[in-house]
């Protein structure tokens, strides 16, 4: 009797630790493991839409300064971005390119597409080398300390912020509806930011102006510990 006892005990034991597992593997895909751990905003927190925006600059791939408020006259796409995040990777896959297709559709509608890289272990060379692997024209800027990341809240790779012209947060969210490239069972597929650029540049009222953000956390760096 007291074999299998142990032997339920050890059953139940290992499921646990599965479980666990499972569980932790599904909040760091999901950005809620260790958020806090890496410095990163707090899920509530986020930047107020028809906010001004907050003014940045950030060098991009070739050593070049790029200040957000010298952009004038000009609608502003801000994505976040880690190309080592499955999120990321399907909307750069070579049978999807959904965020280049919408990046190419605008680029002469006055709308600049730039794509911020807040991940504390990139580098200029590998952003290089996966725009020229997934074929990104965007400027891509880095922010490896995460200073800007936390200025706007971004909490997921990909997390998406449209400027308008007039320096206002029109919107900010989750690129579209599909995460992976699904979308929720009957429900028609919508991308928010191709939905969000087509009313501004008609003058209408952006008519989803928040969304929820998913995708994988933005691994800043971790704060010092005090002791």
């Amino acid at each position: 009797m007291d074999k299998k006892e142990n032997r339920w005990k050890q059953l139940i034991s290992a499921m646990f630790v599965v479980l666990l597992v499972g569980i932790l593997a599904v909040n760091s895909v999901y950005g809620t493991e260790d958020a806090n751990k890496q410095g990163a905003p707090k899920t509530e927190e986020s930047i107020e839409v028809n906010s001004e925006a907050p003014d940045f600059t950030l060098k991009d791939v070739d050593g070049k300064d790029v200040t957000l408020s010298k952009i004038e006259d000009k609608i502003v796409v801000l994505e976040w971005t880690n190309y080592d995040c499955p999120f990321v990777k399907a909307h750069y896959a070579s049978d999807n390119q959904t965020t280049n297709k919408v990046a190419e559709e605008y680029k002469d509608k006055d709308v600049v597409w730039l794509v911020i890289n807040s991940t504390n272990y990139t580098t200029a060379e590998k952003n290089k080398e996966w725009a020229k692997e997934v074929g990104l024209k965007q400027t891509i800027l880095l922010d490896t300390d995460g200073k800007v990341g936390k200025l706007y809240y971004a909490k997921t790779t990909p997390h998406l912020f449209v400027i308008d012209k007039d320096g206002k947060v029109a919107y900010q969210g989750a690129y579209d509806n599909a995460p992976l490239g699904r979308t929720p069972d009957g429900e028609n597929y919508v991308n928010y930011v191709d939905q969000t650029l087509a009313e501004l540049l008609a003058d209408k009222e952006v008519s989803v102006p928040k969304t929820k953000p998913y995708g994988c956390s933005v691994k800043y760096p971790k704060e010092d510990v005090k002791e």
